[in-house]
């Protein structure tokens, strides 16, 4: 038995961020964004057609931090009436923190609580959200959580809860010309490992491998053309439209081992999130070559042959993109790569991974220790 369920309305299209204004309806909004020009003169349209915002928050760094989302959230207690919406303009870094406000509602008290596992999602009762994303990547207009970091005391964590899936989400291709070549290659990377971490997934089912698979297949075909053209309309809507396809497909599966080893890499090597959680994928693909079920044949549909032929090939792909997958091109040690591995299985995410410790260690060239008598 399964089941799939995603409630986000999505607008998707050329010139759909016109939308937007039409969405609001005329209730109040605080719009999370980023601070650079580009950011307010699509702030300034959607005043015109929205409405001024009860508040701007566009200090957004990448990879949201607890302490710096507990500043920004006590904005909102001065103001003289709660946003009826919250308006996320921007990429995952914009939309996670949209997310936690959202959750907050003036007092990031509750948020630290409740991802602390200090209370319970009943303590939880978001503002209705409006995504709007300026990336093809996270996928994050269409789940239900955020990415919250604690670098000082190098942890990470998930807030997740049912009330923030965006209530609506425009993904318009036009908002992400003009992205660089670093940040189109680790989005679109992002989104690859989104696609492929649903299906090697104890909660795949037959809707998400549909949109995984569709996914896959149109970053492999689009990114490495995308990158020799980053001015092309036409192929920033394929990788729009995969990233998006992506996140339908994981907001239902979650993630697995390739973002559980991802997040002590990001927080202890400074290796940028769709690189650290893509590099691994083929070391992974060869993990779970017998495993067979959905998995396999995903897999053998995206790449149209076995699994070792899979990963030789998206191994390729990833190396012309400039994107090594040897660990050590990222300054980690043969014992802390073998502790990595071992340690990414204890999280939610290492959870929901259908192989097993044995064979990753086997796919990356170790053997597993012989557990004491």
């Amino acid at each position: 038995m399964w089941s799939y369920r995603n409630p986000v309305d999505v607008w998707f299209g050329q010139g759909s961020f016109a939308k937007l204004g039409e969405l609001l309806g005329g209730r109040s909004y605080a719009l999370v964004t980023y601070g650079e020009p580009a950011f307010h003169k699509l702030g300034a349209e959607l005043e015109r057609r929205g409405g001024k915002p009860l508040l701007v928050v566009d200090d957004i760094a990448p990879n949201p931090d607890i302490s710096h989302l507990e500043q920004q959230t006590a904005r909102f207690r001065d103001l003289s009436a709660a946003p009826e919406v919250i308006v996320a303009l921007g990429g995952g870094s914009v939309i996670d923190s949209a997310k936690a406000f959202a959750a907050a509602r003036g007092d990031f008290g509750v948020v630290d609580a409740y991802l602390k596992k200090r209370s319970g999602a009943g303590t939880l009762d978001p503002w209705p959200l409006i995504a709007v994303p300026t990336t093809a990547g996270t996928g994050s207009e269409v789940t239900c959580w955020g990415t919250v970091w604690d670098n000082a005391n190098g942890l990470k964590y998930s807030l997740a809860h049912p009330g923030l899936y965006p209530r609506q989400a425009l993904v318009d291709p036009e908002l992400m010309l003009g992205k660089p070549l670093a940040l189109t290659v680790q989005t679109g990377l992002d989104a690859l490992s989104h696609s492929l971490e649903s299906l090697w997934n104890r909660n795949a089912n037959p809707v998400s491998m549909a949109h995984a698979v569709a996914a896959a297949r149109g970053v492999l075909s689009t990114l490495p053309a995308l990158v020799g053209d980053l001015g092309n309309l036409q192929l920033r809507e394929r990788m729009a439209r995969a990233a998006t396809l992506a996140g339908f497909a994981f907001s239902n599966t979650k993630t697995a081992i390739a973002h559980s080893l991802s997040y002590p890499i990001t927080l202890r090597y400074g290796v940028p999130h769709g690189i650290a959680c893509s590099f691994t994928l083929p070391m992974i693909i060869r993990s779970v070559a017998d495993r067979g079920g959905i998995c396999e044949e995903a897999l053998r549909s995206i790449f149209g042959c076995e699994a070792q032929g899979a990963a030789e090939r998206l191994e390729t792909t990833l190396n012309k993109l400039g994107v090594a997958t040897d660990h050590h091109a990222y300054g980690i040690e043969l014992a802390e790569w073998r502790a990595l591995i071992e340690a990414a299985f204890a999280g939610e995410r290492g959870q929901n991974f259908i192989g097993s410790r044995e064979e990753l260690l086997a796919a990356a060239g170790m053997e597993a220790k012989a557990s004491a008598a």
